[in-house]
Protein backbone atom coordinates (compact mmCIF):
# COMPACT_ATOMS: atom_id res chain seq x y z
CA UNK A 1 0.00 0.00 0.00
CA UNK A 2 1.17 3.36 -1.13
CA UNK A 3 1.95 5.73 1.84
CA UNK A 4 0.03 8.93 1.89
CA UNK A 5 2.23 11.75 3.51
CA UNK A 6 0.19 14.20 5.97
CA UNK A 7 -0.59 17.33 4.65
CA UNK A 8 1.35 19.05 6.85
CA UNK A 9 4.54 17.35 5.68
CA UNK A 10 3.61 17.96 2.09
CA UNK A 11 3.45 21.73 2.70
CA UNK A 12 6.97 21.93 4.76
CA UNK A 13 8.70 19.80 2.15
CA UNK A 14 7.24 22.44 -0.53
CA UNK A 15 8.66 25.04 1.68
CA UNK A 16 11.71 23.65 2.13
CA UNK A 17 12.17 23.79 -1.58
CA UNK A 18 11.72 27.58 -2.33
CA UNK A 19 14.20 29.75 -1.87
CA UNK A 20 14.37 32.08 0.99
CA UNK A 21 13.36 35.22 -0.82
CA UNK A 22 10.09 33.20 -2.40
CA UNK A 23 9.53 32.15 0.99
CA UNK A 24 9.41 35.75 2.11
CA UNK A 25 7.37 37.15 -0.92
CA UNK A 26 4.95 34.08 0.02
CA UNK A 27 4.68 35.25 3.88
CA UNK A 28 3.85 38.49 2.50
CA UNK A 29 0.99 37.84 -0.06
CA UNK A 30 -0.43 35.05 2.26
CA UNK A 31 -0.69 37.61 4.83
CA UNK A 32 -1.86 40.11 2.41
CA UNK A 33 -4.86 37.40 1.45
CA UNK A 34 -5.84 36.63 5.01
CA UNK A 35 -6.51 40.53 5.61
CA UNK A 36 -8.27 40.53 2.98
CA UNK A 37 -10.60 38.26 4.57
CA UNK A 38 -9.74 35.03 2.42
CA UNK A 39 -9.37 31.67 4.73
CA UNK A 40 -8.38 29.43 2.50
CA UNK A 41 -7.89 25.90 3.68
CA UNK A 42 -3.87 25.51 4.26
CA UNK A 43 -3.22 29.04 4.69
CA UNK A 44 -2.87 28.90 8.41
CA UNK A 45 -0.75 26.17 8.09
CA UNK A 46 2.20 28.02 5.60
CA UNK A 47 1.89 30.61 7.57
CA UNK A 48 2.84 28.42 10.72
CA UNK A 49 5.70 27.57 9.21
CA UNK A 50 6.89 30.78 7.54
CA UNK A 51 6.17 32.78 10.73
CA UNK A 52 8.25 30.59 12.64
CA UNK A 53 11.07 30.51 9.79
CA UNK A 54 11.10 34.53 10.50
CA UNK A 55 10.60 35.03 13.65
CA UNK A 56 13.48 32.98 14.36
CA UNK A 57 15.50 35.07 12.16
CA UNK A 58 14.90 38.27 14.07
CA UNK A 59 14.95 36.53 17.44
CA UNK A 60 18.72 35.42 17.53
CA UNK A 61 18.06 32.10 17.48
CA UNK A 62 19.62 31.07 14.51
CA UNK A 63 23.18 29.92 15.27
CA UNK A 64 25.87 31.03 13.37
CA UNK A 65 23.48 33.62 11.04
CA UNK A 66 24.90 37.16 11.59
CA UNK A 67 21.19 38.83 9.75
CA UNK A 68 19.09 38.86 13.35
CA UNK A 69 22.39 41.11 15.14
CA UNK A 70 21.98 43.37 12.04
CA UNK A 71 18.38 43.82 12.48
CA UNK A 72 17.90 43.91 16.18
CA UNK A 73 17.10 47.44 17.07
CA UNK A 74 14.20 46.73 14.98
CA UNK A 75 13.09 43.90 17.04
CA UNK A 76 10.36 46.17 19.29
CA UNK A 77 8.38 47.26 16.31
CA UNK A 78 8.23 44.11 14.37
CA UNK A 79 4.99 42.75 13.28
CA UNK A 80 3.59 39.72 11.36
CA UNK A 81 1.55 41.60 9.01
CA UNK A 82 2.22 41.94 5.07
CA UNK A 83 4.60 45.60 4.79
CA UNK A 84 1.05 47.58 2.91
CA UNK A 85 -1.06 46.54 6.12
CA UNK A 86 0.81 48.54 8.99
CA UNK A 87 1.07 51.54 10.26
CA UNK A 88 4.05 54.41 10.61
CA UNK A 89 5.29 52.60 13.59
CA UNK A 90 6.01 48.83 12.36
CA UNK A 91 8.10 46.86 10.01
CA UNK A 92 6.94 43.60 8.27
CA UNK A 93 8.88 40.91 9.54
CA UNK A 94 8.12 39.71 6.18
CA UNK A 95 10.55 42.90 4.88
CA UNK A 96 13.67 41.36 6.86
CA UNK A 97 14.49 38.43 4.56
CA UNK A 98 14.28 39.95 1.18
CA UNK A 99 16.22 43.39 2.35
CA UNK A 100 18.74 41.16 3.98
CA UNK A 101 19.60 39.12 0.35
CA UNK A 102 19.41 42.88 -1.32
CA UNK A 103 22.41 44.13 0.89
CA UNK A 104 23.77 41.08 0.68
CA UNK A 105 23.78 40.31 -2.76
CA UNK A 106 23.62 43.46 -4.14
CA UNK A 107 24.10 47.04 -2.24
CA UNK A 108 27.56 45.83 -0.79
CA UNK A 109 27.90 42.39 -0.96
CA UNK A 110 32.05 42.88 -0.03
CA UNK A 111 31.26 45.02 3.21
CA UNK A 112 28.27 42.17 3.70
CA UNK A 113 30.58 39.12 3.35
CA UNK A 114 33.42 40.50 5.49
CA UNK A 115 30.93 42.02 8.47
CA UNK A 116 29.26 38.31 8.46
CA UNK A 117 32.50 36.69 8.51
CA UNK A 118 33.55 38.77 11.57
CA UNK A 119 30.23 38.10 13.40
CA UNK A 120 30.57 33.99 12.94
CA UNK A 121 33.72 34.41 14.12
CA UNK A 122 32.71 36.10 17.38
CA UNK A 123 29.36 34.07 17.77
CA UNK A 124 31.80 30.48 17.46
CA UNK A 125 33.75 32.62 20.48
CA UNK A 126 30.28 33.21 22.18
CA UNK A 127 31.73 37.15 22.42
CA UNK A 128 28.26 39.55 22.47
CA UNK A 129 29.81 42.69 23.09
CA UNK A 130 32.00 42.26 19.75
CA UNK A 131 29.21 41.06 18.17
CA UNK A 132 26.98 44.41 18.94
CA UNK A 133 30.07 46.07 17.96
CA UNK A 134 30.45 44.93 14.63
CA UNK A 135 26.63 44.74 14.37
CA UNK A 136 26.62 48.53 15.01
CA UNK A 137 28.99 49.58 13.12
CA UNK A 138 27.55 47.69 10.24
CA UNK A 139 24.84 49.57 10.31
CA UNK A 140 26.03 52.99 10.44
CA UNK A 141 27.58 51.78 7.27
CA UNK A 142 24.44 50.37 5.85
CA UNK A 143 22.52 54.38 7.27
CA UNK A 144 25.37 56.57 5.20
CA UNK A 145 25.28 54.45 2.20
CA UNK A 146 21.76 54.22 1.74
CA UNK A 147 20.88 57.96 2.87
CA UNK A 148 23.22 58.87 -0.02
CA UNK A 149 21.73 56.74 -2.68
CA UNK A 150 18.45 57.78 -1.66
CA UNK A 151 18.84 61.45 -2.02
CA UNK A 152 20.78 60.79 -5.46
CA UNK A 153 19.29 61.65 -8.58
CA UNK A 154 17.37 58.13 -9.52
CA UNK A 155 18.48 56.49 -6.31
CA UNK A 156 15.08 55.50 -5.29
CA UNK A 157 14.48 53.88 -8.54
CA UNK A 158 17.60 52.01 -8.60
CA UNK A 159 16.91 50.35 -4.79
CA UNK A 160 13.16 49.65 -5.42
CA UNK A 161 14.72 48.10 -8.69
CA UNK A 162 17.12 46.29 -6.66
CA UNK A 163 14.22 44.87 -4.17
CA UNK A 164 12.34 43.90 -6.78
CA UNK A 165 14.81 41.60 -7.39
CA UNK A 166 13.59 39.65 -4.24
CA UNK A 167 10.32 40.61 -3.23
CA UNK A 168 6.96 41.20 -5.35
CA UNK A 169 5.90 43.61 -2.47
CA UNK A 170 6.89 47.44 -3.42
CA UNK A 171 6.31 48.31 0.01
CA UNK A 172 8.97 46.45 1.39
CA UNK A 173 10.55 49.87 0.23
CA UNK A 174 8.97 51.71 2.60
CA UNK A 175 10.21 49.02 5.19
CA UNK A 176 13.88 50.10 3.99
CA UNK A 177 13.28 53.16 4.56
CA UNK A 178 11.36 53.04 8.21
CA UNK A 179 14.95 50.64 8.61
CA UNK A 180 17.19 53.63 7.76
CA UNK A 181 15.14 56.05 10.48
CA UNK A 182 14.80 53.49 13.42
CA UNK A 183 18.94 52.37 12.65
CA UNK A 184 19.62 56.49 12.78
CA UNK A 185 18.00 56.67 15.60
CA UNK A 186 18.66 53.52 17.88
CA UNK A 187 20.05 54.60 20.49
CA UNK A 188 17.81 57.07 21.31
CA UNK A 189 14.89 54.39 21.12
CA UNK A 190 17.11 51.82 23.02
CA UNK A 191 17.34 54.29 25.74
CA UNK A 192 13.69 55.27 25.51
CA UNK A 193 12.66 51.56 25.92
CA UNK A 194 14.99 51.23 28.70
CA UNK A 195 13.27 54.31 30.80
CA UNK A 196 9.71 53.01 30.31
CA UNK A 197 8.14 51.19 32.92
CA UNK A 198 7.42 47.43 31.99
CA UNK A 199 4.14 47.93 31.95
CA UNK A 200 1.74 51.21 32.25
CA UNK A 201 -1.36 49.85 33.86
CA UNK A 202 -3.04 53.55 32.87
CA UNK A 203 -1.46 56.50 31.20
CA UNK A 204 -2.50 59.31 33.01
CA UNK A 205 -1.17 61.52 35.62
CA UNK A 206 2.75 60.99 36.44
CA UNK A 207 2.91 57.86 34.17
CA UNK A 208 1.32 60.35 31.36
CA UNK A 209 4.01 62.87 32.43
CA UNK A 210 6.96 60.78 32.36
CA UNK A 211 6.25 59.63 28.78
CA UNK A 212 5.49 63.42 27.56
CA UNK A 213 9.11 63.97 29.35
CA UNK A 214 10.73 60.57 27.59
CA UNK A 215 9.20 61.80 23.99
CA UNK A 216 10.25 65.23 24.35
CA UNK A 217 13.89 64.44 24.67
CA UNK A 218 13.46 62.33 21.91
CA UNK A 219 12.45 64.25 19.66
CA UNK A 220 14.84 66.98 19.88
CA UNK A 221 17.29 64.93 18.83
CA UNK A 222 15.46 62.69 16.21
CA UNK A 223 11.81 64.51 15.24
CA UNK A 224 11.48 61.56 12.13
CA UNK A 225 11.43 58.55 14.88
CA UNK A 226 7.71 59.84 16.62
CA UNK A 227 6.44 57.30 15.12
CA UNK A 228 8.72 54.54 16.55
CA UNK A 229 8.51 55.87 19.72
CA UNK A 230 4.88 55.66 19.88
CA UNK A 231 5.35 51.94 19.04
CA UNK A 232 7.64 51.61 22.02
CA UNK A 233 5.40 53.52 24.47
CA UNK A 234 2.57 51.13 23.17
CA UNK A 235 4.38 48.24 23.88
CA UNK A 236 4.21 49.19 27.46
CA UNK A 237 0.84 50.08 27.77
CA UNK A 238 -1.49 47.33 29.41
CA UNK A 239 -4.39 49.04 27.46
CA UNK A 240 -2.38 50.11 24.51
CA UNK A 241 -5.45 52.18 23.03
CA UNK A 242 -4.21 54.61 25.79
CA UNK A 243 -2.25 55.93 23.34
CA UNK A 244 -4.76 58.60 22.82
CA UNK A 245 -4.13 60.30 25.98
CA UNK A 246 -0.74 61.79 24.56
CA UNK A 247 -2.79 63.57 22.22
CA UNK A 248 -3.16 67.23 24.59
CA UNK A 249 -2.51 70.46 24.58
CA UNK A 250 -1.00 72.56 21.46
CA UNK A 251 2.55 73.00 21.36
CA UNK A 252 4.60 76.61 21.79
CA UNK A 253 6.88 76.75 18.84
CA UNK A 254 6.18 75.29 15.33
CA UNK A 255 8.94 72.60 15.27
CA UNK A 256 6.92 71.43 18.60
CA UNK A 257 4.23 72.13 16.44
CA UNK A 258 4.83 69.96 13.84
CA UNK A 259 6.29 66.95 15.95
CA UNK A 260 2.83 67.64 17.97
CA UNK A 261 0.92 67.19 14.62
CA UNK A 262 2.90 64.07 13.90
CA UNK A 263 2.27 62.26 17.37
CA UNK A 264 -1.45 62.88 16.98
CA UNK A 265 -1.88 61.77 13.69
CA UNK A 266 0.41 58.87 14.53
CA UNK A 267 -1.17 58.10 17.67
CA UNK A 268 -4.63 57.82 16.12
CA UNK A 269 -3.54 55.68 13.18
CA UNK A 270 -2.24 53.02 15.41
CA UNK A 271 -5.53 52.86 17.78
CA UNK A 272 -7.08 52.25 14.64
CA UNK A 273 -4.74 49.35 14.26
CA UNK A 274 -5.19 48.49 17.30
CA UNK A 275 -9.27 48.04 16.90
CA UNK A 276 -8.41 46.33 13.77
CA UNK A 277 -6.51 43.77 15.38
CA UNK A 278 -9.06 43.54 18.17
CA UNK A 279 -11.59 42.90 15.04
CA UNK A 280 -9.54 39.63 13.42
CA UNK A 281 -9.25 37.95 17.09
CA UNK A 282 -12.74 38.76 17.61
CA UNK A 283 -13.21 36.57 14.56
CA UNK A 284 -11.07 33.66 15.66
CA UNK A 285 -12.91 33.18 19.03
CA UNK A 286 -16.61 33.55 17.72
CA UNK A 287 -15.70 30.89 15.35
CA UNK A 288 -14.57 28.98 18.22
CA UNK A 289 -17.70 29.93 20.07
CA UNK A 290 -15.24 31.36 22.64
CA UNK A 291 -17.98 33.98 23.84
CA UNK A 292 -16.41 35.10 27.27
CA UNK A 293 -13.17 36.00 25.30
CA UNK A 294 -15.66 37.34 22.73
CA UNK A 295 -17.43 39.88 25.20
CA UNK A 296 -13.78 40.95 26.81
CA UNK A 297 -12.56 41.96 23.06
CA UNK A 298 -15.48 43.70 22.15
CA UNK A 299 -15.29 45.66 25.88
CA UNK A 300 -11.82 46.57 24.40
CA UNK A 301 -13.19 47.60 21.01
CA UNK A 302 -15.98 49.63 22.65
CA UNK A 303 -13.71 51.40 24.96
CA UNK A 304 -11.03 52.17 22.46
CA UNK A 305 -13.75 53.54 19.68
CA UNK A 306 -15.63 56.08 22.61
CA UNK A 307 -11.75 56.99 23.17
CA UNK A 308 -11.31 57.90 19.19
CA UNK A 309 -15.04 59.44 19.23
CA UNK A 310 -14.65 62.01 22.14
CA UNK A 311 -10.89 63.30 20.22
CA UNK A 312 -12.46 63.37 16.74
CA UNK A 313 -10.81 66.44 16.17
CA UNK A 314 -7.39 64.17 15.70
CA UNK A 315 -8.61 61.76 13.52
CA UNK A 316 -9.17 63.43 10.67
CA UNK A 317 -12.11 62.92 7.49
CA UNK A 318 -9.92 59.90 6.24
CA UNK A 319 -9.21 58.02 9.62
CA UNK A 320 -13.12 59.18 11.33
CA UNK A 321 -13.97 57.28 7.97
CA UNK A 322 -12.12 54.39 8.38
CA UNK A 323 -13.22 53.83 12.64
CA UNK A 324 -16.59 54.15 10.90
CA UNK A 325 -15.60 50.88 8.75
CA UNK A 326 -14.55 49.13 11.89
CA UNK A 327 -17.46 49.38 13.60
CA UNK A 328 -19.39 48.56 10.99
CA UNK A 329 -17.04 45.43 10.08
CA UNK A 330 -17.07 44.73 13.58
CA UNK A 331 -20.87 44.73 13.37
CA UNK A 332 -21.20 42.65 10.69
CA UNK A 333 -18.87 39.99 11.80
CA UNK A 334 -21.02 39.76 15.24
CA UNK A 335 -24.12 39.55 13.19
CA UNK A 336 -22.73 36.98 10.92
CA UNK A 337 -21.25 34.64 13.44
CA UNK A 338 -23.85 35.07 16.35
CA UNK A 339 -26.79 33.20 14.45
CA UNK A 340 -25.12 29.84 14.72
CA UNK A 341 -24.09 30.22 18.52
CA UNK A 342 -26.36 27.82 20.87
CA UNK A 343 -28.96 29.67 22.76
CA UNK A 344 -27.32 29.80 25.62
CA UNK A 345 -24.39 31.10 24.71
CA UNK A 346 -26.15 33.91 22.54
CA UNK A 347 -27.84 34.91 25.80
CA UNK A 348 -24.10 34.81 27.73
CA UNK A 349 -22.63 36.99 25.01
CA UNK A 350 -25.86 39.49 25.23
CA UNK A 351 -26.09 39.03 29.22
CA UNK A 352 -22.90 41.67 29.13
CA UNK A 353 -23.46 44.48 31.67
CA UNK A 354 -24.60 47.92 30.19
CA UNK A 355 -22.10 49.93 29.73
CA UNK A 356 -23.82 53.60 28.41
CA UNK A 357 -26.40 53.72 25.62
CA UNK A 358 -24.40 54.55 22.79
CA UNK A 359 -21.55 51.31 23.42
CA UNK A 360 -21.19 49.58 20.62
CA UNK A 361 -21.16 45.98 22.57
CA UNK A 362 -24.66 47.06 24.09
CA UNK A 363 -26.47 47.38 20.73
CA UNK A 364 -24.40 44.59 19.32
CA UNK A 365 -25.46 42.46 22.52
CA UNK A 366 -28.76 43.45 21.87
CA UNK A 367 -29.39 41.99 18.42
CA UNK A 368 -27.57 38.51 20.04
CA UNK A 369 -30.26 38.43 23.07
CA UNK A 370 -32.88 39.06 20.83
CA UNK A 371 -31.94 35.76 18.98
CA UNK A 372 -32.39 37.83 15.42
CA UNK A 373 -31.49 36.69 12.79
CA UNK A 374 -27.75 37.85 12.03
CA UNK A 375 -27.83 38.12 8.76
CA UNK A 376 -30.89 39.99 8.15
CA UNK A 377 -30.33 42.98 6.12
CA UNK A 378 -26.77 42.61 5.01
CA UNK A 379 -24.22 45.21 5.77
CA UNK A 380 -26.59 48.15 5.36
CA UNK A 381 -28.57 46.58 8.46
CA UNK A 382 -25.15 46.35 10.22
CA UNK A 383 -23.92 49.86 9.82
CA UNK A 384 -27.37 51.04 11.51
CA UNK A 385 -26.56 49.47 14.81
CA UNK A 386 -23.34 51.76 14.74
CA UNK A 387 -24.59 55.01 13.93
Amino acid sequence: MTRVEPPDHRIQKYLRQLTSQARGRLLAEIERLKMCGDDTTGFDVILAELRAEFAKNSQNVRIGNPSPYFFQPLEPLLVDRAPEAINAGRISRGSLSPIWEWISLNLLPTMARDYSNSVKQMIAANNQREIQKLAAAFQTKIVKYLEGTLAASGGVERIRAGLAMYTSSPAVFNDLAKMVCVLRARDGLAELNAALPAKIAKLEGAALDKVHGLLKALTAKHAEAIPFALTIVVNHLRTPWQLIHLATGPAKDKDAADNVAVLHAVAASMVLDHIDDKRLMLRAVLKSQRILIAKDILADIDDAERALRARADLLGESNYRRLNDLTAAVAALVAAEVHSLPGNLQHALGSRASRGHNSLVERLTTLVSKGRDALTGGAAYCRKLVT
